[in-house]
């Protein structure tokens, strides 16, 4: 990790196999759950406390008492800890003491109670900047684990719908069937890296809790990012965080091939920065890529409502005068270019699978025609398993089968995801990608939205021309075509929420995307002039 007062910290990736997170205050919105449960619990009972002994009665902070006694610890340390800053003890009774007993094991199951009501009724938030960084380091090849002094940390990220964000869970019920003692010692980070088969200075530790990041200094592990959600800085600094951030977000990734991943809200805008975006380009021809759902439709429940309108293909026609344009969709190629209802544009559909373009465009690509069966036998098999499961939507393609989550119950993406991973574990000829809201099943070959986007930039050299690329989109497999233009051309990521991308620029919505091709489309026509 490099670290200064005048740039972002950056992660290097080249020096870890995974990465392990706490669960409450860093990947769910729960911490301020678990302290107002906390605070009921203990306000009631110093309540009673001070009436029969006559004490002065002192409630429970639940910023400053809540991050110094109970955060990030197991259940009944918390208690014991608390209880001990106040001068009170109690028998630690067991495990299985009612709410009402007044034991410290009582008590800790008296505030599971309220935190269950709680969960229950209000649901889970996530971080989503947290989110976005696990699904990168699972992009790229990283093991991912989540470890929580919460013995309901199954259910809470069932109800996050985080299930498929990590390979390894170490819980409080974990911890407490195993005898690991619960932070600040290191037993159950250490643990969650043996279970990934990394060893602690391989891997890195994501913690908000004090306890959290002394347990990862403790367990020897190669980095501690502590996060300052509640102003507590410099105690996470001398807890032993090496990089303290307000929000992950605010961290820069470089992966072993050397390309750098930041936060889309850290990227500059295209349009704030349009000279820049021309000053890269230079004096070259332009060819100018673009998605289709969400770059230049809205993202929208079903498929077939994303019509294009016809102010931004009257946008397009235009810029089709000025360079050449293509449209590289995870859309079947006919259903795109019925869509976008342009002759003069180049149509890659199926991430790149089937491309072809205008009459005058003689190149034209298709690759995994092989495969039309065994996708017929993965899409016989899925739509029984997901029947079931309101709101999940099996869209069939010529080279690919995409499974649509986006109306599902957060509390149910499991079992979507649950179906398509024991489809593939029996489709041999088919990999699995993910993209926004959707699990998608495609040949298994080395072709992605880059390959195709290089493979076109080559073939269009019939005209004698270097064109330098521009390439607008969305989506996470639009990824693979802004790691290709890291060192040629420009890479703009359209940003609808959380999100870390290899791309130079940003533009924030499918708006932004029209008035980026509008200034484009005038400024090459006055090179023309």
């Amino acid at each position: 990790m490099v670290v200064d007062d005048m740039n972002p910290p950056i992660l290097e990736l080249s020096g870890f196999d995974a990465a392990i997170f706490d669960l409450d205050g860093v990947i769910t919105k729960t911490a301020a759950v678990h302290a107002a449960a906390w605070k009921h619990l203990f306000d009631a009972y110093l309540r009673t406390h001070a009436g029969q002994t006559g004490e002065p009665f002192q409630a429970f902070d639940p910023i400053e008492d809540y991050c110094t006694f109970v955060d990030g610890k197991p259940r009944y340390d918390g208690v014991t800890s608390f209880l001990a800053s106040r001068g009170i003890t109690l028998p630690h009774g067991d495990p299985s003491d009612p709410p009402e007993h007044e034991t410290i094991c009582g008590l800790g199951n008296r505030k599971n109670v309220q935190f269950v009501k709680a969960l229950h009724k209000n649901g889970v938030d996530v971080f989503p900047s947290t989110v976005a960084l696990m699904r990168l380091l699972k992009s790229l090849g990283k093991k991912t684990a989540i470890v929580t002094a919460s013995e309901n940390g199954r259910a809470i990220v069932e109800a996050a719908g985080v299930t498929d964000l990590f390979e390894v869970m170490v819980d409080g019920r974990d911890a407490r069937a195993l005898s690991l003692r619960g932070k600040p010692h290191p037993d159950t980070f250490v643990r969650a890296a043996e279970n990934l088969d990394v060893p602690p200075k391989r891997a890195v530790v994501c913690e908000d809790a004090l306890a959290g990041v002394e347990a990862g200094r403790a367990g020897g592990f190669g980095l501690v990012v502590g996060l300052d959600r509640v102003g507590q800085a410099d105690a996470l600094h001398a807890h032993g965080g090496d990089v303290v951030v307000p929000d992950l977000e605010e961290l820069v990734v470089r992966d072993e091939a050397g390309i750098t991943w930041r936060s889309a809200t850290a990227l500059p805008s295209a349009l704030d920065r349009f000279d820049d975006v021309l000053a890269r380009l230079g004096q070259q021809p332009v060819v100018v890529f673009l998605d289709y759902d969400g770059t230049l439709t809205q993202i929208v429940d079903r498929p077939e409502l994303a019509v294009l309108s016809q102010d931004v293909r009257d946008v397009l026609d235009a810029l089709t005068r000025q360079c050449p344009v293509g449209i590289i969709s995870g859309r079947d190629r006919k259903d795109v270019t019925n869509l976008v209802n342009l002759n003069s544009l180049i149509f890659a559909g199926s991430h790149g699978f089937d491309i072809a373009g205008p009459e005058h465009f003689t190149l034209s690509h298709e690759v995994g025609t092989q495969f039309a069966e065994a996708l017929d036998r993965a899409e016989d098999r899925l739509r029984p398993l997901l029947e079931p499961v309101a709101g999940a939507l099996i869209e069939r393609k010529k080279f690919s089968i995409a499974v649509h989550y986006r109306l599902v119950d957060p509390g149910e993406v499991s079992r979507v995801e649950e179906a398509v991973t024991q489809v593939m574990d029996d489709s041999p000829d088919l990999r699995r990608s993910a993209g926004k809201k959707v699990f998608e099943m495609q040949p298994q070959l080395d072709w992605d939205k880059g390959k195709a986007l290089l493979w076109l930039l080559e073939g269009m050299k019939w005209k004698e021309h270097q064109y330098q690329p521009v390439y607008i989109g969305d989506d996470l497999t639009d990824e693979h075509a802004f790691r290709e233009l890291v060192e040629r051309g420009v890479g703009i990521v359209v940003e609808h929420g959380s999100r870390f991308s290899s791309a130079s620029y940003s533009l924030q919505d499918t708006s932004e995307v029209k008035t980026f091709l509008m200034q484009l489309s005038r400024d090459l026509e006055s090179r023309t002039r």
